[in-house]
């Protein structure tokens, strides 16, 4: 049979590209209509998502315990899936001062493919064998394969390079018993069945992945100690609106005066963890960012170091 007769048969078996009897005249509806069964769809993601939380939170334990050690998480996948990892890679920098070399995003054809499309990335394992080879994926990191279909060579391909590199691999789909969740350490399979135009997987498989790693980035950071309680103490005061976001989070943390939360910043460089210590353990900068390196970030462990006011 014909190549595209296989790929069509393939298809044809997938949740997130059936057809949709009950929505064939929507374009008979009037705007108002659409928009309230547009979002009467979207409102089912997150349910679809609740039975994967524990496979989410296993893969984030192993994900924070590599980066713990000095490893990377990597994001991979083509189109939409793509585009959603190198989004939730570019936030985690101005949001938890991570190095942007620490969390990266991969898209099938480059970084151009984010505006257009690549024919034929996706459909390339050694595409994806080149872009983890380059990078020098290892085995202290974390790979994270993404998929609507589940099918994709390119993100297939990733997590297993990923792994014949000993790297922890994450399969993150759409459709159930999927080749991607198959070939990783952790599979993580968001059914959350057919779109309101049929195959198009930008629509609720791409919320659905948009919130898979929102949950991973931001639990990974929080195991990380880049959080105190749910503020985004790891953060660097670099321009205006951050300088007055950090003092905001300093006084939420600690509620000491305007002058002194002022003076902390001053003493700390405007690190607001650091700050923060500074305040409530009542030390000095330099002591501050010793107490922060011995525990590795976390500053509720320093906070145990200090004699807090």
């Amino acid at each position: 049979m014909p190549a595209y007769e296989e790929l069509r048969a393939q298809l044809a078996t997938l949740t997130t590209e059936a057809f949709r009897p009950d929505l064939a005249e929507i374009d008979h509806l009037s705007t108002l209509d659409i928009a309230r069964t547009m979002n009467a769809e979207d409102a089912t993601v997150p349910a679809a998502v609740a039975p994967q939380l524990p496979h989410i939170a296993a893969a984030i334990d192993a994900i924070a315990e590599r980066m713990a050690r000095g490893g990377r998480l990597v994001y991979a996948g083509a189109g939409t899936a793509g585009r959603m990892g190198v989004l939730d890679a570019s936030e985690c920098p101005p949001t938890f001062n991570t190095d942007p070399a620490d969390v990266v995003g991969l898209i099938a054809g480059g970084p151009s493919a984010m505006v257009k499309a690549v024919e034929g990335a996706e459909d390339s394992k050694e595409l994806a064998t080149e872009d983890l080879t380059a990078l020098k994926i290892g085995p202290a990191d974390t790979l994270v394969g993404i998929s609507a279909s589940g099918r994709t060579p390119y993100a297939i391909g990733a997590v297993e390079f990923a792994r014949t590199r000993g790297a922890l691999t994450v399969g993150l789909s759409c459709n159930a018993g999927s080749a991607l969740a198959a070939a990783a350490d952790h599979g993580i399979e968001v059914v959350v069945g057919p779109e309101l135009l049929t195959g198009s997987t930008r629509l609720k498989a791409g919320t659905a992945q948009k919130l898979v790693l929102n949950l991973i980035s931001t639990i990974t950071m929080i195991r990380l100690g880049k959080t105190y309680g749910n503020l985004m103490v790891d953060m660097r005061s670099s321009n205006e609106k951050l300088r007055a976001r950090a003092h905001r989070i300093v006084s939420l943390a600690t509620g000491a005066p305007d002058e002194e939360i002022e003076a902390a910043l001053a003493a700390t460089d405007g690190e607001v963890k650091n700050a923060i210590l500074v305040v409530l353990g009542g030390v000095g900068g330099p002591e501050a960012a010793e107490l922060l390196a011995a525990s590795r970030g976390h500053l509720r462990a320093a906070l145990a170091n200090t004699q807090p006011r």
